[in-house]
């Protein structure tokens, strides 16, 4: 476990907020986490682990991607148990129709998060895993999206605008996610998004989430909360990026729906 002692006043704040948060979102002591090897996935990883929780991440991907490789060097070194689901070329056209289908919103964002979570859970039920967490919240809450560096300069309150757009959207798109994985049996969780937490998250000064314009790593408390607590350095302090990139699942979905655009 993680000597509290060592934390500064607002890391250890946002450190017992978030096992408060993980606690209350499932009475389930055996879980998968949805794992990219990012600072968000693996602070999770990391705490869930000191906690005593039954773990498995669960990484998918096309094969060589970005998420599957990193993904696989950052479980390692946190020493826990790792699964990896990887996308075929032939079948995917086929999953990414299905989803488009199932959630009829034509949202690029919303088809490929719901497209990725719909192979995490795949996995999950292979694995008999029913609950699966994710770190979804930190990068709303957290200045983690470049978006946010276009509004600093305009100040608080319009980064606080944009906040509130992205927490809102959030919350409404992983209703979408879960309505995807239920035909696995399987149910998302997201401990950041929890009321409690987005109102706790909302006091942290601004100045420790996003400096100015320039500031291309963003979400500063939560980098050292994760460096604090074990996580590796490659990873606290690695660069956003999204999942639908890293696991390329973008990529071939705008490939793929240039294709249905032929055909309808």
């Amino acid at each position: 476990m993680v000597d509290v002692v060592s934390l500064s006043g607002l890391e250890k704040e946002l450190y017992e907020n978030m096992i408060q948060s993980i606690e209350s979102v499932t009475e389930s002591k055996t879980m998968g986490i949805s794992f990219s090897g990012g600072v968000d996935s693996s602070l999770l990883a990391k705490i869930t682990k000191d906690l005593g929780y039954d773990v498995m991440l669960l990484t998918m991907g096309f094969e060589d991607s970005h998420d599957v490789e990193f993904s696989k060097i950052m479980a390692k070194t946190l020493g826990m148990r790792h699964e990896i689901e990887l996308i075929s070329e032939k079948t995917f056209s086929d999953v990414a129709r299905k989803i488009w289908d199932m959630i009829n919103v034509d949202n690029l964002s919303w088809n490929e998060n719901c497209i990725a979570f719909y192979y995490v859970a795949k996995l999950a039920k292979r694995k008999n895993i029913t609950v699966i967490m994710t770190a979804n919240g930190i990068d709303e809450l957290f200045c983690g999206y470049n978006s946010y560096r276009d509004f600093i300069p305009e100040g608080e309150e319009a980064v606080l605008g944009l906040m509130k757009e992205k927490l809102d959207n959030e919350i409404r798109m992983m209703k979408a996610v879960n309505q995807v994985t239920s035909e696995f049996g399987v149910q998302i969780v997201q401990p950041f998004l929890s009321e409690r937490f987005v109102e706790f998250a909302k006091t942290i000064p601004l100045e420790h989430k996003i400096t100015d314009k320039d500031d291309l790593a963003r979400k500063h408390i939560v980098r050292r909360l994760a460096l604090s607590v074990g996580v590796p350095e490659e990873s606290a302090l690695k660069q956003k990026k999204a999942m639908q990139y890293g696991s390329l699942i973008h990529k071939n979905f705008l490939k793929v729906k240039k294709t249905w655009n032929m055909i309808f």
